[in-house]
């Protein structure tokens, strides 16, 4: 018998195993998709997430595929700076953060977990439809997710859901939840290589949560260009009375769509139409989260990552906060007299922390102060300190860094 069983090989449920593993604590991972591609576009990691990771012995590999993030600015949607801060070690933490292609680091992750679990560890093409508790395990049933024609039943001493905001384990404990909750934003996504922007490693973001361009690098340069990573959130829709499209990496979106609104941000030094026309693929996602819940652990069984609390992209936090709920259940599985007491100091310790970040996402998180900027001078501003203070400005940033735990160092 498996001591944990892991349903979901993304970056929560592969931290989770790795974390366990170098606590000399077995798991096995059953991942739905046949295989682990590259798949998605840029994310950005925070230094105390990539401190784990470092933990891990996993940086030099981190840094062969992704880009440690020097600044960010936050812009107004005609390119007027409203706020700039160094970022991870340029802002006194001891790691980096880290801009990378959210597939490039599920596969160091899912390298890492191979090497050190074992390939029979990896089990992939199954989907979880079920678990059976008892005093002394969970038995898990997975199926075949191409057609549902074979099974899998598996024995741990408990389960960790880490599948995902459709996740299958939170389905089952809260089956009148509904579907994802959504703001109306729509969120398209690309990226190809560019000729580098500024010092190749700053990030950008220009407009508020109803209308908002991200930019930043997410691989080191080769030569004069590097892969650039753009993302563009608009409001489309008024979620009381529009569904909103299923959240998939792989659902692409036409170019004619998606370039009237590109057209609407304006980024010093370089031209968004181009990079936009550029990019080949571009992959739409709505804006989705779900309700902060009352418990994720019930008996054996509990949540962990997008499963336990999807949220706004807003902020950078949620491979983050994933990868910090990893470090959690591993130390309390540890510590904890009882497997079933290890899951529940986890959710103790994680769920209060993750609800409030849902929260203070759903009002733009630390990129709110593009909003109350556009809210005040919606034309745009001569002197920013006009606007909004500068002491304004930063309780705004630095208030919501303190909340999702990675505020240090000095912003100007």
């Amino acid at each position: 018998m498996a001591r944990v069983l892991i349903a979901g090989a993304g970056i929560g449920g592969l931290t989770t195993a790795l974390m366990l593993h170098a606590r000399g604590i077995a798991a096995t991972i059953v991942e739905q998709a046949a295989e682990v591609r590259e798949v998605g576009v840029g994310i950005n990691t925070l230094p105390h997430a990539i401190a784990e990771l470092a933990e891990l012995d996993l940086l030099d590999r981190l840094d062969a595929v992704g880009l440690r993030t020097r600044e960010l600015r936050y812009l107004n949607r005609r390119g007027q700076e409203i706020w700039r801060e160094p970022r991870g070690i340029h802002a006194g933490h001891a790691h980096p953060q880290f801009s990378i292609h959210r597939g490039r680091l599920q596969k160091v992750l899912y390298d890492a977990a191979r090497e050190r679990l074992g390939a029979d560890a990896l089990i992939t093409g199954h989907r979880l439809a079920g678990f059976v508790q008892d005093e002394a395990g969970v038995t898990a049933h997975f199926t075949d997710a191409r057609d549902g024609s074979g099974s899998l039943d598996l024995r741990g001493e408990v389960l960790i859901c880490a599948d995902g905001i459709h996740s299958a384990g939170r389905r089952a404990f809260y089956p009148d939840e509904g579907p994802p909750s959504w703001n109306g934003v729509a969120m398209w996504r690309g990226a190809t290589d560019w000729p580098v922007w500024e010092d190749g490693e700053t990030m950008a973001i220009a407009g508020g949560l109803a209308g908002k361009l991200v930019l930043y690098p997410i691989a080191p340069a080769k030569g004069k260009t590097q892969l650039t990573n753009w993302v563009v959130n608009v409001r489309i829709a008024d979620p009381s009375v529009t569904p909103p499209p299923r959240e998939s990496w792989s659902t692409r979106a036409p170019l004619s769509k998606v370039l009237p609104y590109a057209r609407r941000f304006h980024v010093p030094g370089i031209d968004i139409e181009a990079l936009v026309r550029a990019s080949g693929a571009i992959y739409e996602y709505p804006m989705a989260d779900r309700d902060p819940l009352p418990r994720w652990t019930h008996g054996r069984v509990t949540l962990l990552g997008d499963a336990a609390h999807p949220m706004y992209p807003v902020g950078s936090n949620g491979a983050a906060q994933a990868i910090l709920d990893a470090r959690a259940l591993a130390d309390h599985f540890v510590a904890a007299g009882h497997p079933r007491e290890a899951l529940y100091r986890y959710e103790a310790e994680r769920l209060p922390k993750t609800a409030a970040i849902v929260r203070q996402n759903r009002i733009g998180g630390p990129e709110r102060v593009i909003d109350e900027v556009e809210k005040l001078s919606p034309a745009g501003f001569d002197h920013i300190d006009d606007v909004l203070s500068h002491a304004d400005r930063e309780a705004i940033v630095k208030g919501y860094a303190k909340l999702a735990g990675f505020a240090t160092g000095d912003a100007r």
